[in-house]
């Protein structure tokens, strides 16, 4: 069965240019390219010291405004370490993981209304996927689940003021607790449904709802300090 597009918590989404945008601006004296990429495949470990360095951060933060050489997910990675400035234990960078992959599909913005991206229709409306949710079989169920605490997250954590200009002005009914609400129901339900477990999710998604308001935070921090600034 094919794993979900969402469903990835470790750092096998960097891609190969990653690894060598990495070793290329992070030398490590004494070694050569193979060697280091042959120690940073064998080694998660320095992997996620490296991504958390000084020296990485700046470059890529240095030249964001440029066509970097990297995927999204290795520039979300890194300036979500950045935010995230507590002592990582390895829940906190799977779930930095899970995020930076977040941010990364959803940027497109037909991925982002539908819960999976070959769905021929987008579903813009909560009450919808609420409604199909409640007939569908046991694996779309968890993915609708899983996608309405995906969405709430990314739109209150990147779009807050968009959501609020909606509620005051265009008399929308869902306000930013609205939204908070619904993420960490969802999240919940979707910890608990038995496919959460098959994709190693359920402790990560049990964390989400309970930390959701934390975790939309983060996202906040990173959308006013790095994505939109003016």
């Amino acid at each position: 069965m094919t794993r979900p597009d969402f469903a990835h918590t470790e750092l096998n989404r960097l891609e190969n240019r990653d690894l060598k945008y990495i070793i290329e601006n992070f030398p490590l004296p004494g070694r050569n390219y193979e060697e280091i990429a042959k120690l940073v495949d064998t080694l998660p470990s320095t992997l996620d010291s490296l991504l958390n360095s000084e020296y990485l951060y700046t470059k890529i933060y240095d030249q964001r405004q440029l066509i970097l050489e990297i995927s999204p997910f290795l520039f979300f990675n890194v300036l979500l370490r950045r935010v995230v400035t507590h002592q990582q234990v390895p829940k906190d960078r799977r779930i930095i993981n899970y995020i930076a992959n977040l941010l990364c599909i959803f940027i497109k913005t037909d991925r982002m209304h539908r819960v999976q991206h070959y769905d021929a229709q987008n579903c813009e409306y909560m009450f919808e996927l609420i409604q199909e949710a409640a007939t569908a079989d046991s694996r779309r169920q968890f993915l609708i689940y899983s996608h309405i605490g995906n969405y709430t997250l990314f739109i209150t954590g990147l779009f807050p003021e968009w959501i609020k200009y909606r509620y005051r002005f265009k008399n929308r009914p869902m306000s930013i607790q609205h939204y908070m609400d619904y993420g960490r129901t969802y999240f919940q339900r979707a910890a608990q449904h038995r496919m959460a477990q098959e994709y190693n999710l359920d402790d990560i998604f049990f964390r989400m709802s309970m930390m959701f308001e934390h975790y939309k935070n983060i996202l906040n921090c990173l959308a006013r300090n790095y994505l939109f600034q003016s």
